[in-house]
């Protein structure tokens, strides 16, 4: 019998060339760049300048970023700008602080008990379908025009969007969770301090980072009803004379504030929850 011989073509990566290599394609955002959140903002200033410059805007509706600076510096100057800022931020701060409590307790009321749920939830849903924003006239006639109704108001903007974000996630932990803390024998305490507290801290900041947004919106529009100090008030003013300049001032100080108070927040979410490996980590 004669011996059959099959000849298999050489590759050529084995005839003596380099083998070649396929690269994997990567889908992730990639690494992290040196202050990124303030590429946007310097980009948006620097066309704001150059447009001004350049004789592109009327100077009468959007100033140039050099006035509003030096605007933004005699009101400084002159003791106007402090006592508006440190108004508001008291008054965004007492919002912030009760309606971040009201919201947490009434979530882990809701999450961790049916008969919570079923009394809260619903509740709570009402009041979101209701513009907040709509509840003013009603809430001036049962606290008067003074700070107290200003602060009620921040306190329901923020409490929604914390209820909400952190009752989901109370939700959606995995059951499992709950059934190997049961045969484990874990107290209420530990259960809710190694599972519960773990489980809904990512929607919990989810809601915090709403809820700090949603403080700055509300102040804005509340500190232009009968007030007599604050960033509101300050612009309210200048429309009334027709100053544009004060106008933007007390926009870009609010977008100041919105922009630091979220990166904060973004801080400290990064650190609470460094165990997490996400697209943003």
């Amino acid at each position: 019998m004669t011996a059959v011989t099959t000849t298999t073509a050489v590759p050529a990566a084995q005839a003596g060339e380099p083998p070649q290599v396929r690269r994997r394609r990567r889908l992730s955002p990639g690494r992290r760049l040196p202050a990124a959140r303030l590429i946007g903002p310097l980009a948006f200033f620097a066309l704001w300048a150059a447009a001004s410059a350049a004789g592109s805007l009327d100077p009468a509706a959007i100033p140039a970023p050099w006035t509003v600076l030096r605007t933004a510096g005699h009101l400084w100057t002159d003791g106007t700008l402090p006592t508006d800022v440190l108004t508001s931020l008291q008054r965004a701060a007492y919002g912030f602080a009760i309606g971040l409590a009201a919201g947490v307790l009434l979530a882990l009321a809701a999450g961790l008990s049916r008969a919570g749920e079923a009394l809260i939830d619903g509740t709570v849903q009402l009041n979101r379908a209701i513009p907040t924003l709509g509840l003013i006239p009603l809430f001036i006639l049962w606290l008067g025009i003074g700070e107290t109704f200003k602060v009620a108001i921040i306190a329901i903007v923020v409490y929604i969007p914390v209820y909400l974000n952190t009752h989901a996630a109370l939700a959606g932990i995995d059951s499992r969770y709950v059934e190997l803390a049961e045969v484990q024998g874990l107290s209420r305490f530990t259960f809710i301090r190694q599972v519960v507290i773990p489980g809904a801290l990512p929607g919990f900041f989810v809601g915090l980072r709403l809820g700090v947004t949603g403080s700055w919106l509300g102040l804005v529009v509340l500190e232009q009803i009968n007030a007599t100090s604050g960033l509101g008030y300050m612009m309210f003013q200048a429309q009334n004379y027709g100053q544009t300049d004060v106008i933007l001032v007390g926009l870009l100080i609010y977008g100041v504030f919105g922009l630091i108070s979220d990166s904060v927040v973004r801080l400290i979410e990064r650190r609470v929850l460094s165990w997490r490996r996400t697209l943003s980590s």
